[in-house]
């Protein structure tokens, strides 16, 4: 039913997200530094000097929206494909690659209506740590006078509401849609790549066309799909990172669109740049939709639906 797949899919989102958030957000510091701006050199060296600045629960800043929105993201993302792979099939029959594929990209166009603000606003929380690490560094090489140094270098920690108020205010509700073009070009492909591939490996496990896969079968799919659809469109999540980015470090290039972004990287960083941060978005990617392939093919919402008391004939 609908209702227990939009619970499964939330509660995959929250266990999820919950598991690794901190590498997600190591892996928005990595996308988002600059050549000659670099603060961190790899995943580790990123959650290191985070937890050395920030405390342990800096490596969680932005997991508040994440966990908020990532239940609808998630549910309408799992519930989209079941249905375009329902109204695909014909008696029953299975599906074909072309179709499996057909079923992804309307998952992925539907969950970007959740998906673009909840990455919009996780990423300037997620980045603004990274900015003011880089502003003391910058001022410390300038060598301050004795008087200025003195004076503690205090960060303005803004949140997820002021940043929401401050966006419609200025811009509408397009602000929070900024860079839904490119995160329309990560997700499709996406889905498109990971839906099929995940499907195809599960199947591999079923003894039974008509019983489920073990649940280690779900996991192990989910983790390969989502590992390897995750660093095939890390390109587009890259340009997407910094198109959606409204706070920029000191020098850093600013972009008008897609097709500049994508100039500006190619000629200043090279092409290796579209793979910053791909092993984080792997790292991130694979236990996140392996534990939401589990619970939501065990079908815990099941569970607990069966469980609320049934109205009187």
């Amino acid at each position: 039913s609908l209702p227990a797949k939009l619970i499964n899919g939330g509660i995959a989102g929250l266990i999820g997200v919950t598991c690794v958030f901190p590498i997600d957000l190591a892996k928005t510091r990595l996308q988002n530094q600059q050549n000659g701006q670099r603060m961190y050199t790899s995943m580790s060296d990123c959650l290191i000097k985070t937890i050395r600045s920030e405390g342990y629960f800096g490596m969680y800043r932005g997991a508040a929206v994440n966990l908020t929105l990532v239940t609808p993201e998630k549910a309408i993302k799992l519930a989209a494909n079941d249905f375009f792979r329902h109204h695909l099939s014909k008696d029953g029959k299975k599906l074909t690659l072309l179709k499996e594929m057909l079923a992804g990209c309307g998952a992925g166009t539907c969950q970007v209506i959740v998906t673009t603000p909840m990455e919009m606003l996780k990423i300037q929380l997620q980045d603004a740590g990274r900015i003011a690490a880089q502003k003391k560094l910058m001022a410390a090489q300038a060598q301050l006078s004795p008087s200025a140094a003195a004076e503690p270098a205090v960060e303005t920690r803004t949140t997820a509401t002021q940043i929401t108020r401050e966006l419609l205010r200025s811009k509408g509700i397009a602000g929070l849609y900024k860079g839904l073009g490119a995160t329309l070009l990560r997700d499709v492909p996406f889905s498109i790549v990971y839906f099929p591939l995940f499907a195809n490996l599960n199947k591999l496990g079923q003894k039974d066309p008509n019983v489920k896969a073990p649940f280690y079968v779900s996991f192990l799919s989910g983790c390969v799909a989502g590992s390897t659809a995750a660093v095939a469109v890390n390109p587009c999540d890259v340009i997407k990172t910094r198109l959606q980015s409204l706070q920029r470090g000191v020098n850093e290039d600013t972009y008008s669109g897609i097709l500049d972004c994508t100039k500006k990287i190619w000629q200043k960083e090279g092409p290796t740049a579209f793979f910053k941060g791909a092993y984080c978005r792997a790292l991130v990617i694979a236990p996140l939709f392996g534990i939401a392939q589990v619970v939501y093919f065990i079908g815990i919402a099941e569970f607990l639906l069966d469980m609320l008391p049934k109205p009187r004939a």
